[in-house]
């Protein structure tokens, strides 16, 4: 099998190709370069003729830990990479980035730098650099692809721009509160649904000892403050309407966003969550091991999480994932990634080519099942783990709402994110309000 064969050279290009030093914001996406096999030595290939070789570059995250460690979710990226590979004859040359500390550069900011320098073909984007290269015109319209027939409209809808779709997932990222069940059963608990109800299980585990029953990390608090903000809009049948309000300023993002604030802002003087922790904490590596060391009975995530053995597949413990506490109830968050296209990309029409087969229902097909997780395609369905079955029974219910929707002209994912930084340092409620009335402002003026 070529890919196989190709394995030990990939694992030197993939090694000479890393740029060390960032982190992914939004959702802690994880792929690795194409084609892993179990090849133990290296294999003496052809030599191919000067230009011959047809090339896709394809820039992604890439995690902190050992990027050759075994991983559900990458494996199956390197599946479907491969099944374009060998139906294309090309190779997909992986370019990545990660994060040494909270100090370096995100994912997002190099990502912006390299789509716009035309640095690649082919981008893994997180919801808020899709909006801000779509505007930009710095990505395709994919909309004429034959995978993007079979997209759900939520996705389609989230991650078209000026009419044209931008960006194709292989996966609906779906995050959740996981939590620990036997801590909640040891203290006589039910899982939360409300805010009201999430603030007195907190308090039940502050009062026994339990020193931060949140934990946090700087990326995905905002979580919290979409569910509660947007409940309503995306669930109680005029979201259209909403928007349309929003759009126009005769409805303030503010006024949406301030009680996710004002909850936030009381986990933090409740000594429910850790401020001075969470804001210098990566997504998983911060809170993770005190959340498999059943010290902290909550953490945040995204659904992927819980099939992963570098996260928190494999825990000691009856592990649960739930929505975010809201008025109506558990929420799930659903930002949308999504691979996009350089508008200049050199290698246009081969990238193009291998997104129609990574992102065909045949590749989702085999990408759901080994990291079962849930299709972009209507037509691909998978069985869930145990786990997460509150959370997916929320979303086949058609409850959850949007973290990215590129219909508002305020993007959502990556200012609520920014915005939730700046209560953890300190600012107050209203200070917070007044930079969502000004990203609103501007928006009113272009």
């Amino acid at each position: 099998m070529r890919c196989k064969e190709q394995d030990m050279t990939r694992k030197r290009k993939r090694r000479i190709g890393r740029l060390w030093a960032a982190c992914l914001a939004g959702a802690l996406l994880i792929v690795l370069p194409a084609c892993s096999g179990s090849g133990e030595q290296d294999v003496n290939l052809l030599k191919p003729e000067e230009g011959s070789e047809r090339i896709v570059n394809l820039f992604s995250p890439m995690e902190k830990t050992d990027p050759d460690a075994e991983n559900v979710a990458r494996n199956a990226t390197d599946k479907t990479i491969c099944m374009a590979e060998e139906k294309l004859d090309v190779t997909v040359n992986y370019h990545t980035y990660t994060a040494e500390d909270y100090r370096d550069k995100t994912y997002d900011d190099v990502t912006l730098d390299r789509a716009r320098n035309d640095m690649d073909d082919l981008y893994l984007l997180n919801p808020d650099t899709i909006r801000i290269l779509g505007e930009e015109g710095k990505l395709m319209d994919l909309s004429g692809l034959e995978c993007a027939k079979h997209l759900r409209d939520v996705v389609r809808a989230a991650n078209t721009i000026d009419g044209k779709l931008v960006a194709v997932p292989q996966e609906v990222v779906a995050y959740g509160l996981f939590v620990n069940q036997d801590m909640f059963n040891r203290y006589d608990l039910k899982l939360p649904e409300t805010p009201e109800e999430f603030l007195a299980c907190c308090k039940v585990f502050k009062e026994n000892g339990i020193e931060t029953p949140v934990g946090a990390n700087r990326w995905w608090l905002e979580n919290f403050v979409l569910a509660q903000a947007y409940a309503d809009l995306y669930n109680g049948g005029n979201t259209e309407e909403e928007i349309q309000a929003l759009n126009s300023g005769k409805s303030k993002y503010s006024d949406y966003m301030r009680p996710g604030f004002e909850f936030l802002k009381k986990m933090m003087e409740r000594g429910y969550i850790d401020p001075e922790k969470a804001i210098i904490s990566e997504a998983i590596e911060g809170e993770g091991q005190d959340f498999l060391d059943q010290k902290t009975p909550i953490v945040m995530a995204y659904w992927g999480a819980a099939n992963s053995d570098t996260a928190y597949g494999s825990p000691d413990f009856n592990m649960q994932v739930i929505g975010f506490p809201s008025s109506r109830g558990p929420m799930p968050v659903m930002p949308m990634t999504g691979f996009g296209i350089g508008s200049k990309a050199e290698h246009a029409e081969d990238a193009m080519r291998v997104l129609d087969v990574i992102a065909s229902d045949k590749a989702l097909q085999v990408y759901a099942e080994t990291n079962r997780v849930i299709s972009p395609s209507q037509n691909v369905e998978v069985d869930c783990i145990p786990a997460l079955k509150p959370l997916n029974d929320r979303i086949k219910e058609n409850i959850y709402v949007l973290g990215a929707n590129a219909s508002m002209k305020v993007e959502q994912w990556g200012n609520t994110c920014l915005i939730v930084r700046k209560l953890l340092k300190g600012a107050s409620v209203d200070q917070c309000m007044a930079e969502f009335d000004k990203l609103q402002e501007k928006s009113l003026k272009k």
